[in-house]
């Protein structure tokens, strides 16, 4: 395939990646979360995909609630910034596509020209409300179809290696329910075109594997039933394709920083030394920050290009200890 001059032959690369991860028997595992560090830290973690999460970018970025608020420019925008970040293909969350079709037409180019691999559309009706939220409303099935059919068109005009996913909350939602959800995913499949099918909130494992045997495209599905999630030999085992955590790492990252704040308060410094011991202590090692960002790369351009009299003196100059933070 020709690539076309708009996309930078490292994200084709990306975006094949992620085919050929829908493409084999084995489930893929797919956290997400909001930020570039994190999706750095699931790549060195071993995760062969990240997804860059809406709710938690308008969360944790700007600091509102999942409603359809954040436009189709900030999200691009921060999508850019976390797939420079790392080697391994990021699915973007693109809401209800920012529009009709016509909206849908012109996120998915600039998706595509944002560097991501892929991209989720959901169908509901806007203003949308967070896919683990209640007071969800479907469009038509019709007008859904409709939407995808212009994303896959958007998509093989400008690199047809993207991946455009469908995402249907119908269960949960109003008026609907998992049959109409099978009905939805299977048009999304036959009529829409899309290369995966997202079902939102599955509620039993039955779901799952109703699921996987009437929907003819590759399946992903978040977990929305009582208790913990199945395990992923049960995901395989039915023949999901995805499993996707969406919020994982940007919610215990939340849960720590709650609880850390609450301690200092109340504790004083004590509390800082003590999270430096468990930090210590973890079979994986303290999380470094400057690894993940690259700061080594700094003094390298440094000592390659500046003249001698305007390097650094990294020798004789000092912080402080993290345990200081």
């Amino acid at each position: 395939m020709e690539e076309h001059q708009d996309v930078p032959a490292p994200e084709v690369g990306k975006r094949r990646r992620l085919r050929e991860l829908l493409s084999r028997d084995e489930v893929l595992v797919m956290p997400g979360g909001f930020s570039p560090v994190y999706a750095k830290m699931a790549q060195l973690a071993g995760f062969e995909a990240f997804f860059l999460a809406g709710s938690q970018t308008a969360a944790y970025v700007y600091g509102l609630p999942d409603v359809g608020v954040m436009g189709l420019g900030e999200m691009a925008d921060h999508a850019r910034r976390v797939a420079a970040s790392c080697e391994i293909p990021v699915l973007v969350d693109g809401d209800t596509g920012y529009g009709n079709a016509v909206g849908v037409h012109y996120a998915v180019r600039e998706m595509i020209r944002a560097g991501v691999a892929g991209m989720q559309i959901e169908d509901q009706e806007a203003p949308k409300k967070s896919g683990t939220s209640a007071g969800r409303r479907l469009i038509s099935l019709a007008e859904a179809v409709g939407k995808y059919r212009a994303a896959v068109d958007a998509r093989d005009a400008l690199d047809p290696e993207f991946v455009i996913c469908a995402r249907c909350d119908a269960i949960g939602a109003e008026n609907a329910g998992f049959e109409e959800a099978i009905e939805r995913c299977r048009a999304y499949a036959t009529e829409g075109g899309v290369d995966l099918v997202w079902l939102n909130s599955v509620q039993t494992l039955e779901q799952v594997g109703e699921a996987c045997r009437h929907v003819p495209a590759p399946l992903l599905v978040s977990w929305g039933g009582d208790g913990a999630s199945p395990s992923w030999a049960d995901f395989q085992r039915l023949g999901v394709r995805v499993v996707l955590y969406p919020v994982v790492a940007s919610r215990a990252a939340a849960q720590f920083a709650w609880q850390l704040l609450n301690e200092l308060r109340e504790r004083g410094p004590m509390a800082l030394q003590e999270a430096e011991r468990q930090a210590e202590a973890s079979r994986w090692g303290r999380v470094k920050v400057e690894e993940l960002v690259g700061t080594h790369e700094i003094r390298e351009i440094e000592e390659r290009y500046l003249p001698r009299d305007l390097q650094r003196d990294y020798e004789h100059t000092f912080g402080h200890r993290p345990g200081g933070a």
